[in-house]
């Protein structure tokens, strides 16, 4: 499993009606797109939920490799390109998945949470720890799935869930507003740790 993520960051009195119209315009169009796992249309809004920011971050898990590349490289990426400039995208290897009991239902929220990978601890228990957080993710109540996933060149873990409603309480992270779900691979993404 891999994942991605660009983030567009637009200004305070952006009309995010704008991006919504969009992806409502587009979205569908990944709903089948090969090696894809999950795309989650995100999106925040400054003063809503904690954010600073008006923002539109869309979050991949790739199955394959070959489909994110055909995604960067063969046209599609190049939509948003044109639009909003040509963002930074960064990327993951994945360290855990797991679904949850709300698997079936309509994504609402996801949360994002990003940390540095500690300094003087294993490598291996921060891994099994990750494993272990996402099991809980997932665990909690309207849960659609958890992933953690990992950055080794500046080492940063990031974990990242899809809930049916509300953000759950004491979930520390970022909250964004999920407008459309394209999840033609799914199903193909490994449960469990990923190694």
């Amino acid at each position: 499993m891999h994942a991605m993520q660009y983030t567009f960051t637009l200004p305070a009195d952006y009309p995010m009606d704008v991006i919504r119209e969009r992806v409502a315009r587009t979205g569908h169009l990944l709903d089948d797109w090969p090696g894809l796992g999950l795309k989650a249309y995100l999106v925040r809004e400054r003063g809503k939920d904690g954010s600073p920011v008006n923002q539109y971050a869309p979050f991949y898990l790739w199955h394959t490799v070959e489909g994110m590349n055909s995604f960067l490289w063969d046209g599609a990426f190049q939509r948003p390109t044109d639009d909003f400039g040509r963002p930074a995208v960064r990327q993951w290897t994945g360290l855990a998945y797991e679904e949850g009991d709300a698997a079936g239902s309509p994504a609402r929220v996801a949360v994002v949470r990003r940390r540095p990978v500690p300094d003087g601890v294993p490598l291996s228990e921060v891994a099994a720890d990750a494993v272990r957080e996402t099991g809980r993710s997932a665990a909690v109540d309207g849960a659609l799935l958890a992933a953690a996933v990992v950055d080794t060149a500046c080492w940063e873990l990031v974990q990242f869930s899809l809930h049916a409603g509300e953000a759950p309480d004491g979930v520390k992270g970022e909250v964004f507003q999920v407008l459309h779900l394209s999840e033609p691979g799914r199903g193909l993404l490994t449960r469990g740790r990923q190694w």
